[in-house]
C-alpha cells in the first residue's frame, strides 16, 4: 500500500503542474486568435503539429528505455545508462539541428513557409533542446523528485507565457508610445514569429535550468548498452508516431472526406473546440504516466506476488479516479461548457465519448507494463498500428455520414480495441490478476450514474442540476472508499 500511496502522491504533483500548464497555455489561444488573422494562426497550428511528431522521432523511445535499463539486473550503474542515453540524444539532436540549418530552404519550402525560414530555424532549435532535455526530466522522475520536476515545468510555462505577452501585447503598445526603446530588437512585421521566438528562448533556458542534472557524474558511452536500448526502444518510436497520428489524423482526413469544404472546416472546428473540455481526462492520464513508469520498473526488482499485486492495485485506483473525473466533468458540464463559445455547444455530445475513449487509452497504457517489462516492446508497436488502422477505416466510413461524431466513435473504437487486445495478450505473456469484476463494476456504475443524471436533468435550470448531481458524485466516491476500505484519515498525509 505504501507504494500505491507514493504513486498517488507523485501523480497528484505531476497532475498539478500538468493541469496548471495546460490551462495557462490554453489561455494563450484567445490571445493568438485576437491578435492574428486565421491564416497566420493556421501556420502556428501547422508547425506545432509537425513539432509534436518531430519530438516523438527525436526522443525515439529513449525515455522508457532509460527506465527499463536503469532498473535492469545486468546494468548495476544507473548513471552509466543515463550518460549513454544523454550522449545518444545529444548527438541525434545536434545532427537534426545541423541538417535543418544546411537544408533550410528546401525544408521551409516543403512546409509552405519559404518566406519565413526563421520560423523553421527557431522551432528546430526548440525541438532539439526539448528532445535532449526529455531525458533529464525522466531522470528526475527516476530519482523520485516530482517537486523539482513540477517546478521546472511551471517555470518553463511561466517564462513562455511571459515572453508571449511581452512580444505580442507590450511591444506593440511600446512601439506606438516610444518606438525608440525597442527599435533595436523589435520588428512589428515579424508577427507570429514572436510565438516561435518565445518558444525557442524558453527551450534554451530550460537546458540551462537542467544543468544540475547534466553534471556531477562521469560521462561514459557503452556501445553494447546503447544497441540494446535502441532495439528495445525502436518499437516504442513506432508506437509513439502511431499514437500521435491516432490523436491528430482526424484533422487531416476530415476535410478530405467532405465535398463541402467550408462545412467540413466548420464541423472540424466544433469538434476541436469540444475536445478542449475532454482534455481533463488527458491531463490525468499524462500525470499518471509521469509517475507510473518509474513505479513499474522499480517494482520489477521485487518479484513475486507483492510485485504483481502492486500492479493490480495501480490499475484499480486508476479506474476509480478516472471514473471520478469522468463523472465530475459530465455532472458539471453546464459550467465547463462556457470555456468554449455558445456557437460550439452543438458538439457537446462528443465529450462523454471522447472522455471514455481517452480513459480506455489510459488503461491501455496501464496494461503496457507487460511488454515493457518483458522487453517485447514490438507488441506495443503492433497494438498502436492496429489502432491506427481502425482510426483510418472508421473515419473514412463514418465521417461522410455522421460528421464529427464519426471522429469520436472512431477514437472510442480505436482505444477500446487496443485496450482489449493488450489485456488478452498480457494475460498470456505476463499474467496479472486484475480484479475484472470490480473494475467493471466501477466503470459501469459510473456510466449508470451519468445516465440517471441525464434522465432527470433540467435543461434550463443548471443550478438545479448541480444540486442533484453533486450528491451522486459524492455517493460514488464514498462507495469506492467503502469498498476499498479507505478512510478519510488514510487520505491525510502523515508526517514522518
Amino acid at each position: 500500500m505504501a507504494g500505491i500511496k507514493s504513486l498517488a502522491k507523485d501523480t497528484a504533483i505531476y497532475g498539478l503542474s500538468s493541469i496548471i500548464g495546460r490551462f495557462l497555455n490554453w489561455c494563450l489561444v484567445p490571445l493568438y486568435t485576437q491578435m492574428f488573422p486565421s491564416s497566420e494562426y493556421g501556420v502556428v497550428s501547422y508547425i506545432y503539429a509537425i513539432v509534436a511528431l518531430a519530438l516523438i522521432v527525436l526522443t525515439y523511445g529513449m525515455e522508457t528505455g532509460f527506465f527499463r535499463f536503469a532498473n535492469h539486473e545486468r546494468y548495476k550503474d544507473p548513471m552509466e545508462v543515463y550518460s549513454t542515453s544523454l550522449i545518444s540524444l545529444a548527438v541525434s539532436s545536434t545532427a537534426f539541428l545541423a541538417l535543418v540549418l544546411i537544408f533550410i530552404k528546401p525544408i521551409s519550402g516543403a512546409m509552405h513557409s519559404a518566406l519565413h525560414e526563421s520560423y523553421v530555424v527557431m522551432m528546430a532549435i526548440a525541438v532539439a533542446c526539448d528532445a535532449f532535455t526529455a531525458l533529464p526530466f525522466s531522470y528526475l522522475r527516476f530519482r523520485k523528485r516530482p517537486m523539482r520536476f513540477a517546478a521546472l515545468r511551471l517555470i518553463n510555462i511561466g517564462l513562455n507565457i511571459g515572453l508571449n505577452l511581452f512580444f505580442i501585447l507590450i511591444c506593440p503598445w511600446l512601439w506606438k508610445q516610444a518606438p525608440g526603446w525597442i527599435a533595436w530588437f523589435y520588428d512589428p512585421d515579424f508577427g507570429i514569429g514572436y510565438i516561435f521566438l518565445a518558444n525557442m528562448v524558453t527551450s534554451v533556458i530550460n537546458v540551462v535550468l537542467l544543468l544540475p542534472e547534466l553534471r556531477g557524474f562521469p560521462y561514459k558511452f557503452n556501445p553494447r548498452l546503447w544497441r540494446e536500448m535502441i532495439i528495445y526502444s525502436a518499437p516504442l518510436l513506432v508506437l509513439g508516431i502511431a499514437g500521435v497520428m491516432n490523436q491528430t489524423l482526424y484533422s487531416i482526413l476530415f476535410p478530405l472526406l467532405y465535398t463541402d469544404k467550408s462545412e467540413a472546416m466548420s464541423q472540424l472546428g466544433i469538434y476541436g473546440a469540444n475536445l478542449k473540455i475532454a482534455i481533463v481526462m488527458v491531463m490525468f492520464i499524462q500525470a499518471f504516466r509521469f509517475a507510473y513508469e518509474p513505479f513499474i520498473f522499480a517494482r520489477a526488482k521485487e518479484r513475486g506476488a507483492d510485485q504483481l499485486q502492486s500492479y493490480s492495485d495501480a490499475m484499480k485506483y486508476f479506474v476509480i479516479f478516472g471514473m471520478i473525473i469522468f463523472l465530475a466533468v459530465m455532472f458539471y458540464l453546464d459550467i465547463l461548457r462556457h470555456f468554449i463559445a455558445a456557437s460550439y455547444f452543438s458538439g457537446l455530445k462528443v465529450v462523454p465519448i471522447v472522455m471514455i475513449a481517452e480513459f480506455f487509452f489510459g488503461i491501455f497504457f496501464n496494461l503496457s507494463l507487460w511488454y515493457k517489462l518483458t522487453d517485447k516492446t514490438a507488441w506495443g508497436m503492433w497494438f498502436s498500428l492496429l489502432g491506427l488502422a481502425i482510426t483510418v477505416v472508421l473515419n473514412v466510413v463514418l465521417v461522410p455520414r455522421y460528421g464529427y461524431m464519426g471522429c469520436a466513435w472512431a477514437s472510442f473504437a480505436c482505444y477500446g480495441t487496443m485496450m482489449v487486445v493488450s489485456y488478452v495478450m498480457g494475460q498470456i505473456k505476463y499474467p496479472i490478476n486484475y480484479n475484472l469484476p470490480r473494475l467493471t463494476f466501477y466503470f459501469l456504475s459510473a456510466v449508470l450514474l451519468w445516465f440517471i443524471a441525464e434522465l432527470i436533468a433540467f435543461g434550463n435550470r443548471p443550478w438545479l442540476n448541480m444540486i442533484i448531481r453533486t450528491p451522486l458524485l459524492l455517493a460514488y466516491i464514498f462507495m469506492a472508499m467503502r469498498m476499498e476500505h479507505i478512510t478519510f484519515r488514510d487520505l491525510i498525509p502523515r508526517r514522518r
